[in-house]
């Protein structure tokens, strides 16, 4: 893993403007011709030359990736000191600095080592959580009237019957469709991009596979798809890992293109 403390000679010339900032304001003249900014705290920094404004510049933004960089691990429940990390640079150009070289690259690893270990730690007891509420959840859909199951575990509703033809795991099927977890939140549908999905079948994770062959064209089912039919321990932005998902589908047609005109 990247340390993210990885400080460059740029950012070390920011920690110069940041440790000296306080003591510049004071020496800076107000003059009409300079240009002045005004500060969140209230208080106008003034720029006598380009390279005054550039040095500003550059301070703001390594203070802004410095924030982030604070933010990130206090999100996992591990707080860094922002008074030490500004000591820490006023140290190190003062030449005063009480960690080496050394000292300083190992806190640092030891840092991302417990960052890590910390997110995998959640991550795991995520996953663990989603997986009990999706076995806790396919157990009470199963209870609902007219719903079916099928030995994978796939269960299946007919909201909409049909007497069309039912695809193959070879063909290629036009379909309409919202996909959402089991507390309702929608990560996926067609019907909000204006434009029915398709695709080969057998290119689709494995309960969608499985459950689109049981559709006649012109059918709307309510698949409950559990985590091993659907993205298993793959964990994104939108889908949690071990996630169990709902999708309503309507099987437009099967669109094989030439194949099909043959």
């Amino acid at each position: 893993m990247k340390s993210i403390f990885k400080v460059s000679l740029l950012a070390a010339t920011v920690a110069l403007a940041a440790g000296c900032q306080k003591e510049d304001e004071t020496k800076v003249e107000t003059a009409a011709a300079v240009e002045q900014v005004q500060t969140e705290t209230g208080k106008t920094v003034a720029f006598k030359t380009e390279d005054d404004k550039a040095a500003y510049a550059i301070g703001v933004s390594f203070a802004n990736y410095l924030s982030t960089s604070l933010d990130k691990p206090s999100e996992i429940g591990i707080t860094l000191n922002k008074d030490l990390v500004l000591k820490g640079i006023e140290h190190v150009f003062a030449g005063s600095a009480e960690l080496n070289e050394e000292e300083t690259r190992a806190a640092l690893e030891a840092l991302d080592k417990r960052v890590a270990a910390t997110m995998q730690e959640q991550a795991a007891e995520k996953s663990a959580e989603a997986k009990k509420a999706g076995d806790d959840f396919r157990v009470e859909f199963e209870k609902q009237d007219d719903v079916k199951k099928t030995d994978t575990g796939l269960l299946y509703q007919v909201m909409t019957p049909a007497e069309g033809e039912q695809p193959k795991d070879t063909d290629t099927v036009q379909v309409h469709y919202k996909g959402t977890l089991i507390d309702g939140t929608q990560f996926d549908s067609s019907y909000d991009r204006g434009e029915p999905a398709t695709f080969p079948l057998n290119r689709v994770i494995s309960g969608w596979t499985e459950g689109v062959q049981l559709m006649p064209v012109g059918s709307k089912f309510k698949f409950v798809i559990p985590p091993e039919l659907a993205y298993g321990e793959q964990d994104t932005p939108t889908i949690p890992a071990n996630s169990t998902l709902v999708f309503e589908v309507e099987l437009l047609k099967i669109d094989n293109g030439e194949e099909a005109a043959q």
